[in-house]
């Protein structure tokens, strides 16, 4: 493993340290944009100083080396995030480097603590079972509260769909797996008929049938399945408009609806866990593909925006990815 110095400056070894792969050249994968991620949780994100690729140079010391100089290191930047915290980077990681950790190269680290320098009130032990992302583990003698753990489970939520880690504290290894994001939510340019909705869910699951919605108004389309679980793909009022979708332009208006589309597992103590069933996974990659289809038909149809479990925007190539089949000829069991 990778100290902590060999990753970022000394002054942020004991800050939360989010390290995370740099996108291919030719786009694929999901977006990598820190502050555009970090807009999608918090409300005051900005540059306090941005990076720069380059640092001014200086004169090389010594005779021999006059007006020689230096190699030019880039500058990091401070992201604010929220009204207490901040991220200073990016800081590159070199081959050796990710390698220890292993995370793809190339990659970046960014510091992850408060603007003021000081460390945060943490409360007690935890006392949760849902700990999907490993953090009551990490934090096993005192649990972040408030704002920190906002911090601490954003980070999670972008190393799990970067495919990055997260060292909590600079030290506890946090590495979220990509594949447990399935959920989705739908936010059509239209609304999207009872019948519509059950013709494009059959078009994924053949046995999906309309379904009540317990306790108010929209419609529901439940896909029952003998071994991956059932899919729940519910159409409601929508609130206001998500962080990450805030600045985009809606011409006939922002929507009126939300899709959210759903897998529950046969056990569903299996989501609150870090490291669940080998059989959950098999059905959840299922799940994760047929739900991606179900929100590409969506989009075709009615338009709009798509978002994963944790808020972020989902693009049309991440869809393609999600529905790409975890194996040849892999289908819902029905």
């Amino acid at each position: 493993m990778a100290s902590v110095p060999a990753l970022v400056p000394a002054e942020h070894t004991s800050d939360h340290v989010l390290v995370v792969p740099r996108p291919a050249d030719d786009g694929v994968g999901p977006s990598h944009d820190l502050p555009g991620l970090a807009a999608a949780w918090f409300d005051d994100v900005r540059w306090l100083s941005e990076p720069s690729t380059a640092a001014p140079a200086r004169p090389a010391g010594g005779a021999r080396f006059h007006g020689v100089r230096a190699a030019a290191r880039p500058a990091a930047g401070v992201l604010r995030l929220g009204e207490e915290h901040r991220a200073t980077g990016p800081f590159p990681l070199d081959a050796d480097a990710a390698a220890a950790l292993g995370c793809a190269h190339p990659a970046e680290a960014w510091a992850l603590g408060r603007a003021d320098g000081a460390l945060d009130v943490r409360g007690g032990r935890p006392a949760v079972h849902d700990d999907r992302g490993g953090i009551a583990r990490a934090f096993a003698a005192a649990l972040p509260v408030g704002e920190e753990l906002r911090l601490v489970g954003w980070a999670v939520a972008v190393a799990r769909r970067t495919s990055g880690l997260l060292l909590a504290d600079g030290r506890q290894v946090l590495r979220p797996d990509p594949g447990a994001s399935v959920d989705l939510s739908v936010r059509p340019a239209r609304p999207v008929p009872a019948g519509e909705l059950l013709e494009v869910v059959r078009a994924v699951v053949a046995t999906a049938t309309l379904a009540a919605v317990p306790g108010g108004p929209g419609h529901r389309v439940l896909a029952r399945t003998a071994y991956d679980g059932d899919l729940v793909v519910t159409q409601e009022a929508a609130g206001g408009l998500p962080r990450a979708l805030e600045t985009r332009s809606w011409p006939d208006g922002a929507p009126a609806t939300v899709v959210r589309l759903e897998w529950r597992p046969q056990d569903p103590y299996e989501l609150q866990v870090s490291d669940p069933s080998g059989l959950h996974v098999i059905a959840r990659d299922r799940a994760r593909a047929l739900l991606a289809r179900v929100a590409t038909l969506l989009l075709g149809r009615a338009g709009g925006a798509v978002l994963d479990d944790a808020g972020f925007e989902v693009t049309a190539r991440e869809l393609e990815l999600r529905r790409a089949s975890p194996t040849p000829g892999s289908r819902a069991w029905v």
